[in-house]
């Protein structure tokens, strides 16, 4: 095989230290200069369409459909790895969104695979062509796909990132995305710095796949001749070490080492094997170890439940005493049919001393006995429900059965608090209803941890869970992370059930009806509420930061000295709310319907209320600062004392408005009214030249107090 020699004059090979490093230092910025305008390319070919999906996700005006379930995946997919926080449903955006955010994600993949390929093909992507660079394999030939993926996939990216990642899960510093950043960063930049080599300092991904980032500059006006002196190759940048081509024989790759030592190879393939059959040995016996253990314990219960059973049969004369030993020997088998007969045996049983005993070895078996618990719960409702009202004393049985059903869920879901995860209640009737033959059994659950707990379409109406915990920090034992354990409430009925102090936040609640509920003091942030009912419910002092209310319906709800900021009620019903001293800072309020609403010293600062409806609405001493206003409804809102500083009103109706300010009745000295310094300075500098029917009075006002408008003076 032809080895290329890199020819050198005498007065190159004399040249001093200082220049080399010169040239190799600016060799070195312009590798970096490609490297980082290559990272550029593929970030803003994502950024740009994604920042456009945000700002059309903003617009009120655009109809809203469910987020492309690509997206939801990827971002769930992105989300387990870097431990963020989990997000239950689909969201919806704009319909311009779903489109750029798609064009988002598939734009930088597209363009990562053409620079790929481009550096393969070529030697150089789009930057390196720029700043005069090529990469190029052992013969000086553009490297090819399989050594470009190599390179790039494995070396450059795969391995610091992976060093990174490992370090950061198992230290301190998780989940703390910034310093996995800073270390992603340091391993990127020392794996690029190289590792010392025969021919210079190479970097890890150009040794891997066998490559050599050369000058091309040099590269097009130089040549390199082969030892019988023809022109085979081109000449790379001389005095550099690192650009210059290895011989063949120095440095050989993993087929040739594998030809140059076949006893070696064979011996090593040997031992893997031999390996391998003893493990699969080994592993053989000891699966049909356990499996034959297996058999014979259940072979033992299934004699233990035959003897039982035959002792729990009405035609054995055992007393109550041996069929309550039975039932507790039964409860401790921990077997299925086991489970399932005591199941039966509770909805059967009459015997009231019996009927605690069943229950107390149903709460010994534990979650294990809540699926068979739940296909009885739905059993005995569909048989209340065909009942109806008409048969007085079947329904009354029925429901008898089924309050003891409830009861020993309850019972299961105090006793395992915490050990719950995953428990699955859904369609699972716990709570009263208003239909014919309803049960009367309130489930009471306070402070208990039911994290993880799928409730999904359950009932839980009139259910106390006040300080209950629906949300846990799961197996890392760390808040905000993928693996947190949240409960399911979506489209479950809590028609006045008390949650005052109750943790839920992140908690999936979308058309969860919650109509006369108590959720005061309870943390909803991150909660989502899509379509929820919230009539008339108490939320007083609740923690609804960034929640998700889009569309949900809280008319009459009170909501004082709640915590609304950055929350998202889009097209939300909130009539007759009272909202005094409520935090709405930055919340998304467009379509929103506040008609009869109090907002007394509320803060609206930085909020969205565009085509918002405030009609009727008492916003005295609210702040609205910097609020967007467009299209809002404000006939007959009083606004006296509302700071309206650097709030845009085009286009909003003043009809009927009170802007004077009014002399403040003694029975409100309770609302905290802004600290203005002066009436001047609620409408100072707001533009009123696109402000619907303005009056005279109203007008005389603004542009006493300095307001903006074509008529004032």
């Amino acid at each position: 095989m032809t080895t290329p020699i890199v020819r050198r004059s005498t007065n190159q090979s004399r040249q001093s230290k200082e220049p080399e490093k010169a040239k190799s230092l600016l060799l070195a910025s312009r590798r970096f200069a490609a490297w980082a305008a290559e990272i550029t390319l593929v970030v803003t070919s994502g950024l740009i369409p994604f920042g456009i999906g945000v700002y059309a996700n903003s617009r009120s005006d655009l109809n809203r459909v469910p987020l492309n379930p690509v997206l939801v995946v990827t971002q769930r997919a992105i989300a387990r790895p870097l431990a963020l926080p989990v997000s239950y449903g689909i969201p919806n955006v704009a319909w311009p969104t779903n489109i750029l955010w798609t064009i988002a994600l598939l734009a930088p993949v597209t363009l990562s695979w053409w620079q790929l390929y481009l550096l393969a093909k070529t030697g150089s992507t789009i930057p390196k062509r720029w700043l005069k660079l090529r990469v190029v394999n052992e013969s000086g030939t553009p490297p090819g796909l399989g050594a470009v993926v190599i390179r790039e996939g494995v070396g450059r990216w795969t391995v610091p990132i992976s060093i990174a990642y490992l370090l950061w899960r198992y230290s301190f510093a998780f989940p703390n995305l910034g310093l996995f950043t800073f270390l992603s960063l340091l391993m990127i930049v020392g794996e690029g710095i190289g590792l010392p080599s025969r021919q210079g300092r190479r970097a890890l991904h150009d040794q891997l796949a066998g490559t050599y980032t050369i000058d091309g500059l040099l590269a097009s006006n130089k040549q390199v001749q082969s030892a019988d002196g023809n022109d085979q190759a081109e000449e790379w940048q001389e005095g550099n070490e690192e650009l210059a081509v290895p011989q063949t024989n120095q440095s050989p790759n993993l087929w040739r080492r594998i030809q140059e030592n076949p006893n070696l190879t064979l011996f090593g393939v040997g031992l893997t094997s031999m390996t391998a059959v003893l493990a699969t040995l080994i592993g053989t016996q000891v699966y049909i170890q356990i499996q034959q253990s297996q058999r014979a314990t259940k072979q033992i219960n299934s004699q233990q439940f035959l003897e039982l059973v035959k002792q729990l049969s009405p035609n054995s004369r055992a007393t109550n005493k041996e069929r309550e030993t039975a039932i507790l020997a039964m409860g401790g088998l921990d077997d299925p049919q086991s489970i399932k007969f005591l199941a039966d045996l509770l909805v059967s049983e009459t015997n009231p001393s019996l009927l605690d005993t069943i229950q107390q070895a149903l709460t010994t078996v534990g979650p294990k006995a809540i699926p068979e618990l739940k296909n009885k719960n739905q059993f005995l409702v569909g048989e209340l429900e065909t009942v109806g009202s008409t048969a007085t004393q079947e329904r009354e049985l029925q429901q008898g059965r089924l309050q003891r059903n409830q009861k020993t869920i309850n019972k299961i879901l105090s006793v395992y608090s915490g050990k719950i995860e995953g428990v699955d209640l859904s369609r699972t009737q716990l709570g009263q209803s208003g239909t014919p033959g309803s049960s009367f059994f309130n489930l009471v659950l306070d402070n208990v941890d039911l994290s993880g707990v799928k409730l999904k379409s359950a009932n839980l109406n009139q259910a106390s869970l006040k300080g209950s915990r629906f949300r846990g920090v799961g197996e890392d034992g760390r808040w905000d992370t993928y693996d947190d354990a949240i409960a399911d409430l979506s489209q479950a009925q809590l028609q006045q059930a008390n949650l005052t102090d109750a943790n839920l936040s992140r908690v999936l609640m979308n058309r969860t009806d919650l109509s006369r509920a108590t959720l005061n003091r309870a943390n909803l942030s991150n909660a989502r509420l899509f379509d929820a009912k919230l009539n008339s419910t108490q939320l007083v002092g609740a923690d609804l930061r960034n929640a998700v209310l889009e569309r949900a319906s809280l008319t009459g709800a009170d909501l004082g000295d709640a915590n609304l900021t950055d929350a998202n009620l889009y097209a939300a019903r909130l009539g007759r709310v009272s909202a005094i001293g409520t935090q709405l800072s930055f919340a998304n309020l467009t379509n929103t319907d506040w008609q009869g609403a109090d907002l007394s010293g509320a803060y609206l600062d930085r909020a969205n209320l565009s085509n918002a409806n405030l009609g009727a609405t008492r916003l005295t001493g609210a702040v609205l600062r910097s609020a967007q206003m467009e299209n809002v409804n404000l006939q007959n809102a009083d606004l006296s004392l509302a700071d309206l500083r650097g709030a845009n009103v085009a286009g909003a109706d003043f009809k009927g408005a009170i802007l004077a300010p009014t002399k403040q009745d003694p029975a409100d000295q309770f609302v905290q009214t802004p600290d203005l310094g002066s009436v001047s300075a609620v409408v100072q500098g707001v533009d009123f030249s696109q402000a619907k029917n303005l009056d005279s009075k109203q007008l005389a006002y603004i542009c006493t107090q300095g307001g903006i408008h074509p008529r004032c003076p």
